[in-house]
């Protein structure tokens, strides 16, 4: 499973930042690598430099192996938490797809 991350242009998306949560993206999604082939992670702060509730914003689009990509959001206030929501949102939909696929067959 390979994971790219993506930022705006007021997130600052270096190593030290991306690191755990690559790690984190890895752990919590485990139990679906053999049919993810690959994550695109997009984190945006919607308010650049301004103050606000839940303006971190992530993306995350799973590309699934002989499928169409499947994306989720979420919003919250640091990026890490919005990369958790999404995680979470996330396993619920494959869950829910790779169920009706597995049903189907």
């Amino acid at each position: 499973m390979k994971i790219q991350f993506n930022t705006d242009k007021n997130i600052t998306g270096n190593e030290k930042m991306v690191a755990p949560l690559e790690a984190m993206l890895v752990e919590k999604l485990d139990r679906f690598s053999a049919q993810i082939t690959r994550l695109e992670v997009h984190l945006a702060d919607e308010n650049a430099n301004k103050e606000g509730d839940n303006d971190k914003r992530c993306i995350i689009e799973a590309r699934l192996d002989g499928m169409k990509p499947i994306a989720v959001t979420n919003h919250a206030n640091n990026n890490e938490d919005a990369v958790k929501g999404a995680i979470e949102k996330l396993k619920t939909l494959l869950d829910s797809t790779l169920g009706k696929l597995a049903s189907k067959s």
